[in-house]
């Protein structure tokens, strides 16, 4: 651990230098982060000839023997995997939390009592626990075990092997084996597979979606302008590991590599987030805490009254042994394990893949949806929306047969730098052709147009001009320059406009109309292209870009998914804020975010990622504090930001991404929700929950079984939490009033580890209620074991059951000749009617529990408002709990097991009422309390 710090330091501080200037090529993220501009900052404002010099490389690259010295220096060009917990400790943790401990203990208590008064079934209590330990603990280390696949994601986004140039000759290399200072080749459809800085380049464009978020291809270029930003993704002179060449190609330096590039960096942000604590596993560990408290408490209480009123040791040592037994639900921790798994599964019909279990929970209680853009809200493609022809606007999908849309569609259809399989160019079949999705948009939005000449020239689009042109000529040596671009850059070189079959000159006033449509088609969030042409006579040889004819504008868009307008809506209707943070241009986010719901007001708060790197954290909490708010423009380490000051502001964050660069923020935010068909193979590890079909709406689906999941467990909670009053108030009996003990441990295990667990595990998978997404989320400070309920069972059921109990004893026991102070034990002519006595108790606990799990369906709707055949799950368990009892109550091995006798008939009847009694009350308080909030939500 000692060296691997020291190594960590040293890579951190490690600098390369050359005579006058020092070049830093970085360390691990930790370097970059301290430092005040990246390592990428040096080499982009070089020009190429001296980034080469500064890296001791040239135009033949490096030679074999440097590559190899310089593998042996820096290291294999991979990230390197973060240290993780050994396996045995992730195991041991499930059997030595404190709800664990607290069984461990109960378990060796009564494994301690059989030692030293053996056959009172205190052997069979011992192992019956240490069995739920084992259970409950394996199956939670399986369901919450991941091996960490970070590291085999961000390799696969990586080329395995690319071209190279070393020793004067191109080569394949893999790219694990690339060093600073090789000199690398990239070409259309290649993974950048380290931080490069251009030497040459042609028509380049570059995807930054898996870094940035931005769904739009950037220009690049060696030939760009000194870069004087300080951001390495904004640098036109770089390519950046991870990131997709979609047009042209280019040769490039290597300036670094693994841990160092901003790849790297960004993967040590994800690496090194913390794991959240969800809040359903804080509630969790209160409630066992506060349970077990609770339990210990009053075993040593009662321990301590047996002593003062002279009850032998080893039964007073067994009574508090009881009382830590009857106290402790030793099924919560299973049963809650398995409701969530459940819930997953369900989700998982619903195509939300749920990675985490407890990330089931957390989703339902979300006040935040933190949610990219591009491939989430929207369909991440490119699409023609809207032209501005003849001086109007019409929508792409309207055709009319005059000069100007012909042309315009001409120019669509030929003006590009797409590649086609054999056969596929110029057809509408159904080879598709590859390429800058934004020109696949126009070449599909163009339709099946005659050839007009065979493709003889092309001026390639980069950066400093922003606009592209390709010449066509026919036989006779005649034809055309198509344009298009920037409107800034096609509009000054335009001396005429097609208005439908007229030409008409590009003056003054026409150039007004135009640029006030560029503007107002670019407020509404489209990127807007000019589209030109000229004739081209015979005898000109490379025509100029001059004296063009404008045919109009085009409008394009990422458009959003069908159903995300009304999945938002549900998310406002449920409590739930969504904020959109991207890497996109903020009208372009605005524009989105009106048309799918998000934004509502006219004037939104619009923060982009600079503003938040010049905030501090008191700013950045308080500008959340808008009503409307949306963030562009912003980085990895930007969006991680934002979901911290929201959590420290209280609120449960979801945060939804599929790049790179939204794994940190994944895994921050309380929970990750990641894209399965999108998304990187990086943003799905580090995501709690993944989108099957990169729905938005199914996000909304999940939160609706989330919510259910917390009722649920409040159902099951109030449900087992009321027969341990049953349970103990026999002990207290027993104790206070010198009576049989009417309920024995190895009983009372057979309620809470028997009969009660598949019922209460039906009412985990109780579905969601019709009104579930029309309340707003539950409180941060909101209690899973809340006094409400605590008074619900303990002072009104649990009393109840309590009641109809001790009479099921008491009237069987008084039916023999049994006289008060009598305790018959084992041999006694009185036994077999005790036997009988305790046997009735327990079926008038397990009766009323049954009519318990209807009632506890729903805290105020009464039970038959909930179908019987809607939860087969519940049947089966109700079934299963009556085959159970009858099995205890009338076997040989069930009387041998648990202590009991069979029963007669008309012992069961004399229970009937008193559990219909509990069921009555209980729908009586439920009709109570719904007047009382009908009148207090009445209109005066």
């Amino acid at each position: 651990m000692m060296g691997a710090r020291l190594a960590d330091a040293l890579l951190s501080e490690f600098f390369y230098t050359v005579p006058c200037r020092i070049w830093f090529w970085g360390g691990t993220h930790t370097g970059f982060a301290n430092m005040n501009s990246s390592p990428g900052m040096s080499i982009a404002q070089q020009t190429p000839e001296a980034a080469l010099a500064a890296l001791r490389s040239g135009a033949q690259g490096l030679s074999a023997d440097e590559a190899r010295r310089r593998l042996a220096e820096f290291g294999f060009n991979r990230v390197e995997a973060a240290a993780r917990e050994p396996l045995w400790l992730t195991l041991l943790r499930e059997f030595s939390h404190f709800f664990a401990l607290i069984l461990w203990l109960a378990a060796g208590l009564a494994f301690l009592a059989a030692h030293y008064d053996p056959g009172q079934g205190m052997a069979e209590l011992g192992l019956a626990i240490v069995g739920v330990i084992v259970v409950n603990g394996c199956f939670s280390f399986w369901q919450t075990y991941r091996a960490e696949q970070a590291l085999a994601a961000l390799r696969q986004l990586l080329p395995q092997q690319v071209e190279v140039r070393r020793d004067g000759h191109t080569r394949e290399v893999p790219a694990a084996e690339l060093v600073p200072g090789d000199l690398v080749l990239l070409a259309e459809g290649v993974k950048v597979p380290a931080d490069c800085r251009l030497v040459e380049s042609w028509g380049l464009r570059v995807s930054l979606a898996t870094l940035t978020g931005e769904s739009k291809p950037m220009a690049r270029s060696a030939a760009a302008a000194v870069d004087a930003t300080a951001d390495p993704l904004a640098a036109r002179s770089l390519v950046l590991a991870g990131t997709l060449i979609v047009a042209g190609e280019c040769s490039a330096v290597v300036y670094a590599t693994g841990m160092r590039t901003e790849f790297g960096r960004i993967a040590h942000l994800a690496q090194t987030a913390g794991e959240v604590e969800s809040p359903l596993q804080i509630e969790i560990r209160r409630v066992s805490r506060l349970v077990a408290m609770l339990a210990l408490g009053l075993g040593i209480l009662f321990f301590a009254i047996g002593q003062a009123i002279g009850l032998p040791f080893w039964v007073n040592f067994m009574f508090a042994i009881g009382i830590i037994v009857a106290n402790v639900p030793e099924g919560l921790l299973p049963t809650v394990t398995l409701s969530l798994a459940m819930a997953t599964q369900r989700m998982a019909k619903r195509n939300a893949l749920v990675r985490h279990l407890p990330a089931v929970e957390t989703l339902g209680s979300a006040t935040v949806i933190l949610t990219d853009k591009t491939g989430t809200l929207t369909q991440n493609r490119m699409t023609v929306r809207e032209l501005f022809v003849g001086g109007r606007h019409h929508l792409a999908a309207e055709r009319w047969p005059r000069a100007d849309d012909l042309r315009l569609r001409a120019v669509a259809r030929f003006c590009h730098g797409l590649k086609f399989p054999e056969g596929a160019e110029g057809t509408e079949g159904t080879l598709a052709p590859s390429g800058d999705p934004m020109e696949i948009a126009l070449w599909q939005f163009a339709g099946a147009i005659p050839e007009l000449g065979q493709r003889t020239g092309e001026i390639p689009f980069d950066a400093e001009r922003r606009r592209m042109s390709v010449v066509s000529r026919e036989a006779g040596g005649e034809g055309f320059l198509w344009c298009k671009g920037a409107p800034e850059t096609v509009l000054p070189l335009c001396a005429t406009w097609l208005d439908g079959d007229a030409t008409r000159p590009f003056d003054a006033a026409a150039q007004i109309v135009f640029h006030r449509a560029h503007e107002d088609m670019t407020r509404r969030g489209m990127r807007v292209l000019a589209l030109a042409w000229k004739p081209v006579a015979a005898e000109v040889g490379e025509p100029s870009e001059d004296a063009m004819e404008l045919c109009g504008l085009v409008g394009l868009e990422d458009p959003p998914r069908p159903d995300v307008h009304a999945a938002v809506t549900r998310c406002h209707e449920a409590g739930i804020r969504v904020i959109m943070v991207t890497g996109d241009h903020p009208h372009t986010a605005v524009a989105l975010a009106r048309e799918v719901d998000v934004v509502r007001t006219p004037g939104p708060v619009v923060i982009t990622g600079e503003q938040v790197r010049r905030m501090d954290a008191a700013h950045l909490q308080l500008a959340l504090d808008a009503p409307e708010i949306l963030f562009a423009r912003v980085s990895a380490e930007q969006k991680m930001l934002i979901v911290q000051a929201l959590q420290r502001k209280g609120e449960i964050v979801a945060v939804t991404g599929d790049g790179v660069n939204d794994a940190p923020a994944l895994k921050t935010a309380d929970i990750g929700i990641a894209m399965g068909l999108s998304g990187t193979d990086v943003a799905r590890e580090a995501a709690d929950i993944v989108l099957l079909d990169d729905h938005f709406a199914t996000i909304v689906n999940a939160i609706e079984e989330g919510r259910a999941v917390f009722e649920n467990i409040r159902k099951f909670l109030t449900y087992i939490l009321t027969s341990n009053i049953p349970e103990i108030v026999p002990y207290l009996a027993f104790v206070l009033f010198r009576i049989p003990l009417p309920l024995t441990v190895i009983q009372i295990l057979a309620v809470d580890l028997g009969t009660d667990m598949l019922p209460a595990l039906a009412l985990g998978a109780e579905r969601p209620h019709a009104d579930v997404m029309r309340r707003p989320p539950r409180p941060r400070h909101e209690r899973l074991l809340s006094w409400p309920l605590l008074a619900r069972a303990y002072l009104f059921l649990g009393p109840l059951e309590a009641l109809g109990a001790l009479a099921a004893f008491f009237c069987v026991l008084g039916a023999s000749d049994w006289q008060y102070g009598q305790i018959p034990v084992p041999g006694d002519p009185l036994y077999p009617a005790y036997l009988a006595a305790t046997t009735a108790c327990l079926v008038a606990i397990v009766l009323a529990q049954v009519v318990h799990v209807f009632v506890c369906r729903h805290p105020l709707l009464p039970a038959w408002r909930f179908p019987l055949f809607e939860n087969r799950l519940l049947l089966a368990g109700l079934a299963a709990e009556a085959a159970l009892l009858l099995a205890i109550v009338y076997t040989p091995w069930g009387n041998h097991l648990f202590g009991t006798a069979p029963l007669p008939v008309d012992v069961w009847l004399f229970a009937l009422p008193f559990v219909l009694l509990l069921g009555v009350a209980e729908e009586a308080r439920k009709w109570l309390r719904r007047r009382i909030v009908a009148r207090r939500f009445a209109p005066n």
